[in-house]
């Protein structure tokens, strides 16, 4: 079944998508996190269709996701260890069930997207890519894997990811970054479909939330060395302003030694819930988002709450950020550079950041989501 042009597909939750209807579904993912952007979105592809069998490499521990079937590789003590598992993973993909599926969708940010769960003649492989593995393709983004004795292993990585990854029939990408980097390394089109945002929740705060005085700046995100939390704190302290730090990661020692060092007052929150979230954004002048990421979706929940970004001018924030309009765009890090644009924030209209926000909606996934899906297996 397929949709004529400017038709949109029936996407209600319960229903899946109809022309799924009557097709073997296999969803599948990488590991599965705690918290993660990925996780949100292929949690979004499971309410659009319920009856597809989700397969992941496995859990972290914490996750209590029903319904995940998980690899070999969970129960090997190599789990624990993502970069010894990564040259496992095409292996583990191609050995993931005997079971055969007319449809599988895969949501890939290292390997997913090789998994082949029948011939190509007779199933369908589509593929979401939140990125191409950044380890092997781009490790300068985050450092791993940039070891120049990782060299060899990259390239050989690099060339099994190609070859098992001919079989696809039609790539989704997060971001026309992402779009752009498949076509550099793959030589493959995508279309781009941004993930899901919940923007209503953040839009929707309790009155109280909304009437804070909005006199600190914040950063959210995992607390790991290429996320830049350390610089965070440095414009802060350039600006003159308090800084919240909101989030978890194994740079949380290293941060709190430098608020220590710094003359401002520095907050930070760990792993705060979805609800308190919603209150640092309400609460802060502007969100700080110094780092190059191919998407992001922390950027649009704080417009969504009226709060504008200071960022670089790069990657996913060219699409979610209007430089003068919705948070200001910026060539250097330097924090000096950063702490001038927090006086321009009375330049902004906190209607205009929230109406941004809503074009990256849940709603927005589904409709784009649904009609990749039913194009490329009509």
């Amino acid at each position: 079944m397929s949709t004529t042009a400017g038709q949109t597909p029936d996407v209600g939750q319960h229903n899946g998508l109809p022309v799924l209807a009557g097709s073997s579904v296999a969803l599948v993912h990488e590991w599965f996190g705690v918290t993660g952007g990925s996780e949100k979105v292929f949690r979004q592809i499971v309410d659009l269709i319920p009856h597809g069998e989700r397969f992941v490499l496995w859990k972290d521990r914490g996750v209590e996701e029903p319904n995940l079937r998980e690899s070999w590789l969970a129960r090997s003590p190599i789990r624990h260890s993502k970069a010894m598992a990564l040259p496992l993973m095409p292996l583990t993909w191609r050995t993931l069930t005997r079971q055969r599926f007319d449809v599988v969708i895969s949501s890939s940010h290292a390997f997913a997207h090789t998994v082949k769960l029948g011939p190509p003649e007779t199933t369908r492989h589509l593929s979401y890519i939140h990125a191409p593995a950044r380890y092997i393709w781009s490790p300068s983004f985050d450092g791993r894997g940039s070891s120049p004795l990782l060299a060899l292993p990259r390239r050989a990585l690099q060339a099994i990811d190609v070859r098992f990854s001919r079989h696809v029939h039609s790539y989704a990408a997060n971001s026309r970054e992402v779009q752009a980097r498949i076509r550099h390394y793959w030589q493959r089109d995508a279309v781009v479909v941004n993930p899901p945002v919940d923007v209503d929740f953040f839009s929707s705060a309790p009155a109280a939330d909304q009437a804070q005085p909005r006199d600190y700046l914040l950063g959210v995100g995992r607390w790991i060395p290429y996320k830049k939390f350390d610089l965070i704190i440095e414009i802060a302290e350039a600006a003159g302003l308090p800084v919240v730090i909101a989030g978890s990661g194994p740079e949380e020692a290293n941060l709190r030694r430098l608020a220590e060092r710094v003359r401002i007052p520095v907050t930070i929150e760990v792993m705060p819930s979805k609800e308190r979230l919603r209150q640092l954004y309400w609460g802060a002048k502007a969100l700080l988002f110094p780092v190059h990421e191919d998407f992001g979706i922390i950027p649009v929940e704080a417009q969504a709450c009226g709060t504008p970004v200071i960022g670089i001018n790069r990657g996913g924030l060219l699409e979610t950020v209007v430089d003068g309009e919705t948070g200001f765009l910026i060539e250097s890090t330097a924090p000096d550079g950063f702490a001038a644009l927090t006086a321009r924030l009375g330049e902004l209209h906190e209607d205009r950041i929230r109406a941004n926000a809503s074009t990256f909606s849940e709603a927005a996934f589904a409709t784009k989501f649904s009609a990749w899906v039913s194009d490329a297996v009509a």
